[in-house]
């Protein structure tokens, strides 16, 4: 008889663990690990993937938007399901579709192919992401082992991010861009068959309604108020091509409210922004998430379609950058007991602005340390410093019981952020190159990107000053 690791309900509190118990542990951060990575692990293929599916400028974008959009439209849904109908069979749920998704995206042979592989794997990552944590905090005791487990957890995700970009390089370079989606077949395939022989079911509540139509309104308003903008480089801002997806995009979003506000069970209760510091905290990760989310997709560009770099030397050069973001976030906790929550958001996001500014001055000879590694170091560090104080302001003002639903709003906002802010820059970055492919063109365009993506940080900046209320810094 197989032996099995009972999820159903929280163990009982010890500084230990049994063996078996770091199979739910492994299985949670290998899933943590892939969702996070095919967020990254794409940029260097890009170029890769325009030569070899044709995909134009505007498509190319659509890799990284197809899946974070579906990602933030289904992630509340696909937490609020793992309580309802079991965090076993919605892992399984998720990690299926996503392994699934990844074998369609690397075997696809058409752009339109690619874009909706994409998005199904986004779709597995909503479903997947939520699980892995319920899991882990289900099947580990409370107390000092559930402290190592979160913090492995943790780690693990910071670390998927940071080696996107090497991972995706290496892959590129030595087989093909296809490998930065099917190297998720094995893997995914060899943890589904370990959760489904170690772990055993579990939920937190009754099963009843789930809001899926919120879900389907707020992604559908995203992508098609995403398509509307992108629409506007090909035909400009009075035409119907523009016209009729942005106005659809914001009727969907207002439904989306509407129906938020009627519902039983609402997938977003729009009571939860009442709170100052929910609200604002939340606005404050939208905007900064609209413009750091961007710079990947341009710093890779840049590094390989004007420096010339191979995929694994674009990789490497963006290593620092990624280990700054992790660095940041790691720093954050203790800085934040000195100055406050406030303070130290405030920071951080100057920061991230100062290094958009200094990176905005990139021209097509630039070396790589000033035009590629302290730029984006300042940027990420100042980003990860920004997100744990604004993620905590943001939990301080939810009430009893709601810290996970606020959580998972505060990374929903980042990343609808990042999805229309990198819609907004690519067609601000496309309206100055125009038609050209000539490195200087090029880097006019990602340049003013970023210098909008600097500005719209500013404003943010403001905002949060005026809005954010202030904490009193933690003493020791």
């Amino acid at each position: 008889m197989t032996l099995m690791v009972d999820v159903s309900t929280p163990a009982r509190r010890t500084d230990r663990l049994r063996p078996r118990t770091w199979a739910v542990v492994l299985a949670a951060c290998v899933g943590q690990f892939l969702v996070v990575l095919d967020v990254s692990v794409v940029n260097v293929a890009l170029p890769s993937m325009r030569t070899d599916l044709g995909l134009s400028a505007a498509g190319l974008q659509w890799v990284l938007n197809a899946y974070s959009i579906a990602f933030a439209g289904f992630m509340l849904l696909g937490g609020r399901a793992a309580d309802l109908y079991g965090r076993k069979r919605m892992f399984l749920v998720g990690l299926g579709l996503f392994t699934a998704a990844s074998l369609a995206g690397g075997l696809a042979q058409e752009g339109w192919q690619l874009l909706a592989a994409r998005a199904a794997q986004g779709l597995g990552a909503a479903v997947l992401a939520p699980a892995t944590l319920t899991l882990l905090t289900a099947a580990v005791p409370e107390g000092p082992a559930r402290t190592r487990a979160i913090g492995t957890w943790m780690a693990v995700g910071a670390g998927g991010g940071a080696a996107g970009g090497l991972i995706g390089g290496v892959l590129t370079d030595t087989l093909s861009w296809r490998w930065v989606l099917l190297i998720n077949v094995p893997i995914g395939v060899l943890v589904a068959i370990g959760a489904a022989l170690w772990l055993a079911e579990g939920r937190a509540g009754e099963r009843s309604r789930i809001d899926l139509l919120g879900a389907v309104l707020v992604t559908a308003g995203l992508a098609t108020t995403a398509y509307g903008i992108v629409q506007t480089e090909e035909s400009g801002w009075t035409t119907t091509a523009t016209l009729a997806p942005l106005l659809g995009g914001l009727a969907l979003l207002a439904l989306f409210v509407l129906v938020e506000a009627r519902t039983a069970k609402p997938l977003m209760p729009l009571r939860v922004l009442g709170a100052r510091p929910v609200a604002s905290a939340n606005v404050a990760m939208f905007v900064i998430g609209s413009a750091t989310f961007s710079m990947w997709y341009f710093m890779t560009l840049y590094a390989q379609n004007v420096l010339h770099y191979s995929a694994l030397e674009a990789g490497l050069a963006l290593m620092p950058t990624s280990v700054a973001i992790v660095a940041g976030s790691k720093c954050a906790p203790h800085l934040m007991a000195r100055t406050g929550a406030k303070n130290l958001a405030l920071t951080g996001t100057a920061m991230t602005a100062v290094g958009f500014g200094w990176q905005s001055t990139m021209t097509a000879g630039g070396s790589y340390l000033t035009a590629v590694c302290l730029p984006g170091v300042l940027m990420m560090a100042g980003s990860g410093l920004a997100a744990t104080p604004l993620a905590s302001l943001a939990t301080a003002g939810a009430a009893p019981g709601e810290s996970g639903l606020v959580s998972g709003l505060v990374n929903t906002s980042r990343t609808m952020g990042g999805a229309l802010g990198l819609a907004i820059l690519s067609t601000v970055a496309a309206a100055r190159t125009g038609a050209s492919t000539g490195a200087v063109e090029l880097t006019a365009g990602y340049a003013l990107a970023f210098r909008t993506a600097g500005w719209v940080l500013l404003g943010g900046l403001l905002l949060m000053a005026l809005w954010l209320p202030r904490h009193r810094p933690v003493k020791h």
